[in-house]
């Protein structure tokens, strides 16, 4: 019986199929139920799209797979500690501001955001993709948004309706995670997930420099993408449930 057709993920990679080694276990020669042989990741061309992360066709790396070792020791993963520790600076230093909108403050919020681009053009760089990398990656992108809404919050820089919703959904996104993680539901992050991310970062940022008005019109495009990205995840997630519910069931007749 042939393989099925391989689905299009995030962040994802060429494929080819790897000659059988005769070692069950090892992933080049790995074969299916039905004798054909699991398909090998295959690192793609660098090209200015691809290390942009403008190309993103293809499956994940298998390196950042849930069972993956986490590898914590890459130059992506150092980028991704330094983003965790500044954020308590980056805390310190506008809630002991007078109106929370100090230079020094919002350049660590922005160094911050665009690190999220750094260390994941440096793992296409590099091919240094890791499990941990993975799993950090988006907790430190929602720590810094519940930050930045912290801020703007305790500084009425913008509607706090607002910001209440983004940080009910930023934490929830964080339980959810979590819980489907538990249950093998594996999400990648979907399009308006991706396009909602400048607008929220703006929309905390520009507050923080005096553009109120830029920031909240920003803010509200980037809520509503980020609430339709999380209608999708869910929906994502049920589907998977239920898919691993159907296949148990099989399994038991």
């Amino acid at each position: 019986m042939a393989e099925p057709p391989l689905e299009p993920r995030e962040g994802g990679e060429n494929v080819a199929p790897g000659p059988p080694s005769g070692r069950p276990g090892r992933r080049a020669g790995r074969r299916s139920a039905g004798g054909a042989p699991q398909p090998r990741w295959r690192p793609p061309k660098l090209t200015f799209a691809r290390v942009s992360g403008l190309d993103r066709s293809g499956p994940a790396p298998p390196q950042t797979q849930a069972g993956a070792p986490l590898n914590p020791w890459t130059l992506p993963n150092a980028i991704g500690f330094a983003r965790l520790a500044l954020i308590p600076a980056f805390l310190a230093i506008s809630l002991s501001s007078h109106d929370g909108r100090d230079a020094l403050a919002a350049t660590l919020f922005g160094v911050i955001g665009w690190g999220d681009y750094a260390d994941g053009i440096a793992a296409r760089l590099t091919r240094q993709y890791s499990r941990l990398g993975a799993l950090m990656d988006p907790v430190t992108d929602r720590l810094l948004v519940v930050s930045g809404v912290v801020v703007d919050w305790r500084f009425d820089l913008l509607p706090r309706w607002a910001l209440a919703v983004l940080a009910a959904r930023e934490l929830a996104m964080i339980a959810l995670g979590r819980y489907g993680l538990s249950r093998g539901v594996d999400l990648r992050i979907n399009w308006p997930g991706r396009l909602a991310v400048a607008p929220v970062m703006g929309g905390l940022f520009f507050p923080m420099t005096g553009q109120l008005k830029l920031g909240e019109v920003l803010l509200y495009v980037g809520l509503a993408l980020a609430l339709s990205a999380t209608a999708l995840y869910i929906r994502t997630g049920l589907l998977q449930l239920r898919a691993r519910k159907r296949a148990a069931q099989r399994a038991e007749r």
